[in-house]
């Protein structure tokens, strides 16, 4: 059990921390929200400019014209929310065992052997 507090939950965060697939979802969410905000933006600037010069403001060169960022949008966020790391249910399976500190150290071994977590997924 002192393995599974001083190393395993580390090597678990850590894996999870270090995962490909969460850098590319949180990136996807990044993008998306900064679209959404800068059509959001552009809306609001148009009804400005619209109201004070009392012109129609041409909105076809916005960047995100026609594009329904807002969707796009709720879409990353629900991909995120229901992000699933492959070594979780790795951990999981290992959690059901009568010896699960055994098979969490062969699911995750100490990072100071140069693997983690994420080494067995690679092989499998």
């Amino acid at each position: 059990m002192l393995w599974m507090k001083h190393r395993g939950i580390i090597n678990v965060t850590n894996s999870n921390l270090n995962s490909n697939k969460l850098d590319q979802t949180v990136t996807h969410l990044l993008v998306t929200v900064h679209n959404d905000g800068y059509t959001e933006r552009y809306a609001e600037c148009t009804q400005h400019v619209t109201s004070a010069l009392k012109v129609d403001w041409v909105t076809s060169r916005s960047a995100t014209h026609g594009v329904d960022t807002e969707a796009a949008h709720a879409a990353s966020k629900n991909e995120y929310n229901t992000l699933r790391l492959p070594v979780m249910d790795l951990v999981t399976v290992a959690l059901q065992s009568e010896d699960f500190v055994a098979q969490l150290k062969e699911v995750c071994p100490d990072e100071a052997d140069g693997l983690g977590c994420g080494s067995l997924l690679t092989v499998c």
